[in-house]
């Protein structure tokens, strides 16, 4: 299907004007970038002058022209609602303090201490929640959680540590 020509004649000098206030008040880049290229036209410049100034493609600019033709409001240029997927529910700082506080191994986990790639495999298991181990760094430093390697003891001195020392054996 051919696309209608638009000539600077469809706009009116109400619709410069319109134009010319809507690109003073808009904040956004966006939609400042679409009311200047279809006042670009309105002026009397050529849809290829207009995406050549504003670098996007020729259909792009009569897109915009025929939207803001078809209406005569400068809002018919703002982006609409775009669909995406939805954000999942996010980790809090109670429910990663839990999840710390239990025991791996309780859990089934060959592991004594939690990891970052672990507690990341925990949420998408069992939360249904899954998030990727870059996130959770980031969630796990926002909430002020630090890790250090867990230092081992011995819960009872051995009896001979003493003799390899070169101490004596009461000592």
């Amino acid at each position: 299907m051919p696309r209608p020509s638009i000539v600077p004649d469809a706009f009116t000098r109400v619709d410069r004007r319109r134009l010319v206030r809507a690109l003073r008040t808009t904040t956004s880049a966006r939609v400042y970038r679409r009311v200047a290229a279809v006042l670009a036209v309105a002026e009397g410049r050529s849809v290829a002058e207009s995406a050549r100034q504003f670098r996007v493609d020729r259909t792009t600019v009569h897109r915009w022209v025929a939207d803001y033709v078809a209406t005569r409001d400068p809002r018919g240029l703002v982006d609409g609602e775009r669909t995406g997927r939805p954000r999942r529910g996010e980790i809090g700082a109670r429910e990663l303090a839990a999840i710390l506080r239990r025991d791996p191994r309780a859990l089934g986990y060959r592991a004594t201490t939690w990891t970052v790639d672990l507690v990341a495999a925990y949420c998408a298991e069992h939360l249904g929640r899954p998030i990727t181990p870059r996130t959770l760094r980031r969630r796990l430093h926002q909430h002020g959680f630090r890790w250090k390697r867990p230092r081992y003891t011995y819960s009872e001195r051995a009896s001979h540590l003493a003799q390899k020392k070169g101490l004596s054996a009461v000592a």
